[in-house]
C-alpha cells in the first residue's frame, strides 16, 4: 500500500503521477502502485483542489489517448 512507501518513494511517485506525460503503467513497472492506489496517495497527500484539478486532468488527458490509438 502507498502508506508502507519511504518518503523519497512517495515524492518521486508524486512528481511522475503530476507530470502530464507519465502513464500509470510506467508507475507500476517502477514501483508497483497500480493506478487505484496512486491516485490514494495523491488524495492523501494533495491538498483537495490541488488532488480534483489533478484528477480532471488526468481524466482529459486519458480520454484524449484513447481518440489516438
Amino acid at each position: 500500500m502507498p502508506h508502507d512507501l519511504p518518503p523519497a518513494h512517495k515524492s518521486a511517485i508524486i512528481e511522475m503521477a503530476l507530470s502530464d506525460h507519465m502513464p500509470f503503467a510506467v508507475i507500476e513497472a517502477e514501483f508497483g502502485l497500480k493506478e487505484s492506489e496512486v491516485k490514494e496517495l495523491m488524495r492523501d497527500n494533495l491538498k483537495p483542489g490541488s488532488y480534483r484539478a489533478w484528477r480532471k486532468r488526468v481524466r482529459t488527458f486519458s480520454d484524449r489517448r484513447e481518440h489516438y490509438k
